[in-house]
Parts: C-alpha cells; sequence; structure tokens
C-alpha cells in the first residue's frame, strides 16, 4: 500500500470513528480509504445521523461540487456556525486540488482553535495518498474499510456462518451486490458498473501515472483470470495484447493493490533481492471479480474441483491480506506453500486443500515449518481431511472457519 495504516471492517471503523470524534478538537483530519461500495458512505451517514446537527455531510463527487464558489461558501458557513462541528467530505478525491484546498482551511482552524473535525474518505488509497502525505503532512490519521468478511455478511445479513463463508467464496462480499444474488445478470453488472469500472476507468486513469490506460485493463484481466497463481511477469507480458515493459506491469500491480482490486503477494525469503526477483502470486481481493468477469461462472466442487479450490484459496489469502496480516507464499521445487502470513494473527505457514490429499502432499508446509521455527504449519480443508492433517502432525481446521474469524487462538 502506498503508506501504513489501518485496515478494518465497518463496524470497527465505525467504532474508531466514534472515538477519535469525541477526542478534543481540532485534533487530526480523518481520512477512511476503502474499495468502492463497502459502505464508506452508509458510514458517513450514519455518523452524520448520530451527531445531529452537529454534523454536515457532503458529498464531493455530487453535482453541487461542481458549482463555482462551493468549496469557499462550505467553509464560510462553518465558520459562521457556533458550537462544535463535524464536517463529513465523502469521495473527497472527486475535488481537483483537494489537499491544497483541505490544507489552507484546516490551518485556519488549527490556529483559530475552531472545534471542528474533519473526516474524509476516498475509493482510492492511491489517490487520497497521493497528496495528503506531502501536502497534509502531520495533519492527518488514516484507516482502510476494507472488502467485506464472512462473519460481517453473516451478522448484517442474517447468514449461517459456513454458509456466509461460502457466498464469500463463490460471491465476495459486496454488501449492496447481496441483493441481487437471484439474477446473476443483474448482480454481474452491478460489479462490472458500480465497482470495476470506476475504479478503473475513474480512480486509476485519472492519475498521471498511467499513461497505457489499455495495458491498465489487461493487466487486470490477465489478473482475476489466475486466481491464487504465481505468474511471472513475462508470462503475463506474453498474454496481453499491448506488449507493455516488464516495469510498467509491475507499477499497475502496484496500481490494482491500491484500488483494492488484485495483489500481488511477494515470495518468502530473508533475502530482499529474491523477493523481488521472484514472480508476484495474484490474488484478486473480492471473489466477486473472479465471478463477474469468469465466464464460466462460479464453480462448484462437485463440477469443477479444481477451480474451486483456487477459488478457495484465493478468498483465504484476500481475507488475510484485507486483516492487514503480510501474505506472502514460498517455492522450492518441487515444494511448494499456499501462504505464509505473518503479523497480529502470529505466523503461520498455510496450504489449502479443498479436496483429498495424502500426508505427502503436506511436504511443503512441514519443510518450510521446520526450516523456520516461529512458522506454525496449518491446513485449511474440508471437515473429512482434518484426521489425514493432524496423522500428519500438521494442525488443520475447516476453511470456512478460517474465512470467519482467521486461524486458531485469533481473537474473534
Amino acid at each position: 500500500m502506498t503508506e501504513s495504516s489501518t485496515r478494518l471492517q465497518f463496524e470497527p471503523a465505525l467504532a474508531l470513528l466514534r472515538e477519535r470524534l469525541r477526542e478534543a478538537a481540532p485534533g487530526r483530519i480523518q481520512l477512511l480509504a476503502g474499495p468502492r461500495q463497502v459502505g464508506k458512505t452508509t458510514l458517513l451517514l450514519a455518523l452524520a445521523e448520530e451527531l445531529g446537527t452537529r454534523a454536515r455531510y457532503v458529498a464531493c463527487d455530487g453535482p453541487g461540487a461542481t458549482l463555482p464558489g462551493f468549496w469557499e461558501r462550505l467553509w464560510a458557513e462553518i465558520a459562521s456556525s457556533a458550537g462544535s462541528h463535524v464536517l463529513l467530505l465523502d469521495e473527497v478525491q472527486a475535488l481537483p486540488s483537494w489537499p491544497s484546498l483541505l490544507k489552507s482551511d484546516w490551518d485556519r482552524v488549527r490556529r483559530r482553535r475552531t472545534p471542528l473535525h474533519v473526516v474524509a474518505t476516498g475509493s482510492s488509497a492511491l489517490r487520497l495518498g497521493h497528496g495528503a502525505r506531502e501536502t497534509l503532512a502531520g495533519r492527518f490519521e488514516r484507516a482502510e474499510l476494507v472488502h467485506w468478511s464472512a462473519a460481517a455478511l453473516a451478522t448484517h445479513f442474517k447468514l449461517r456462518p459456513f454458509r456466509a463463508a461460502e457466498v464469500l467464496v463463490r460471491e465476495g462480499g459486496y454488501p449492496g451486490a447481496m441483493s441481487l444474488r437471484a439474477d446473476p445478470a443483474r448482480w454481474t453488472a452491478y460489479v462490472r458498473d458500480a465497482i470495476v469500472e470506476p475504479a478503473i476507468g475513474r480512480d486509476l486513469l485519472a492519475l498521471e501515472a498511467v499513461r497505457k490506460p489499455g495495458l491498465l485493463r489487461q493487466v487486470f484481466a490477465a489478473c482475476v483470470a489466475a486466481p491464487a497463481q504465481i505468474v511471472a511477469l513475462q508470462k503475463l507480458q506474453g498474454v496481453l495484447q499491448d506488449r507493455g515493459a516488464l516495469e510498467t506491469i509491475a507499477h499497475y500491480l502496484a496500481l490494482l493493490e491500491d484500488a483494492y482490486l488484485v495483489a500481488a503477494l511477494p515470495k518468502f525469503s530473508p533475502s530482499a533481492a529474491r523477493r523481488r526477483a521472484a514472480p508476484p502470486k495474484l490474488v484478486a481481493l473480492s471473489n466477486a471479480l473472479l465471478a463477474a468477469t469468469d465466464p464460466l461462472g462460479a464453480p462448484s466442487p462437485e463440477g469443477d474441483p479444481a477451480r474451486f479450490g483456487r477459488w478457495v484459496e484465493n478468498a483465504c489469502l484476500a481475507y488475510a491480506w484485507c486483516s492487514g496480516q503480510r501474505v506472502s507464499y514460498w517455492r522450492e521445487e518441487p515444494l511448494e506453500v499456499d501462504a505464509i502470513l505473518e503479523g497480529s494473527w502470529g505466523a503461520w505457514a498455510i496450504e489449502v486443500k479443498t479436496g483429498a490429499f495424502s500426508s505427502s502432499d503436506l511436504r511443503g508446509v512441514l519443510e518450510l515449518a521446520r526450516r523456520n521455527p516461529p512458522l506454525r504449519p496449518l491446513v485449511l480443508c474440508e471437515p473429512e481431511g482434518v484426521a489425514t492433517a493432524e496423522r500428519a502432525g500438521v494442525e488443520a481446521m475447516d476453511w470456512r472457519s478460517f474465512l470467519l474469524g482467521g486461524p486458531p487462538g485469533v481473537l474473534r
């Protein structure tokens, strides 16, 4: 990501902002980045309702924000208001030169000690951080509202927990798409038109860093066609119609991660040079992106077990990434480990097995754990596979349970 920040689900993000808005004002500007359609606007509107007349909600991507003098009138109204207030700026990156505008007025607020809090949201980590790091340095704190988890789907949409995990694998976790699940055509159109196209066509293409829009779209398409697969940049370059330099492709992969679409996971290695030289493992950060772009639709474990296994693995790795863990993979032919997790969950070497497997299939995870004692080996599998893993001396759990709360021992 572009800078250090805390990745949060909807309810923890709301709780964090409530806590910070109770602090003495003015404090620091609160910047909340996140994917499109995960609830940033809903969160700000919830705060506005709770705060009542103290809050002012502004849609910066709305038609009113394009009118001459909009920004000046907004801050004049705030200056003339008595008492403490909270300004909620939604999709602030839609305003031209927003960091400079906000810095100027915020510095005046600080000088005059005006009792004002500011919360701003944006749909691209890169666009939201592009000017904030320099222009607003020392004036803001940042968090990320990430893709919804299976536990969040279960709570908000009254799904049985294991059913929520299965929905996350087949359809992703965009809350706005849940009401369209019975109509696949409408569901697909929603994901493409409300999420993918705005993220790529508006958020990323508005950056000077994108000089080949067609190539960016092709890189995204190639990534979602290879979920949870290790793909050399040279191979990725070979399947693209617009042949870009390897450096450009690597750069566009980083942009797609900043847009919360795709993560390019590095190889686990103590050597930084080896990590940089190794091909990335591509993970779509929501399985909705797979379902909306794969012409075959979501796979079933009976009809297409290999593809189903890749989708489960992709969902597990995306969930770990969204939970703020450092996620990588390991491979030394002929051995390979699906994921290494490091962070608040501890250190884990993880193998995902959705079909039948034997103890010999766990050689990779056992060898990696032997070489790196801090890593705990863990197999994510079907219930009937738990005994097989445990006989080989490896801890195991149902992959659905992992998607509901992470590895064993993690505080739920």
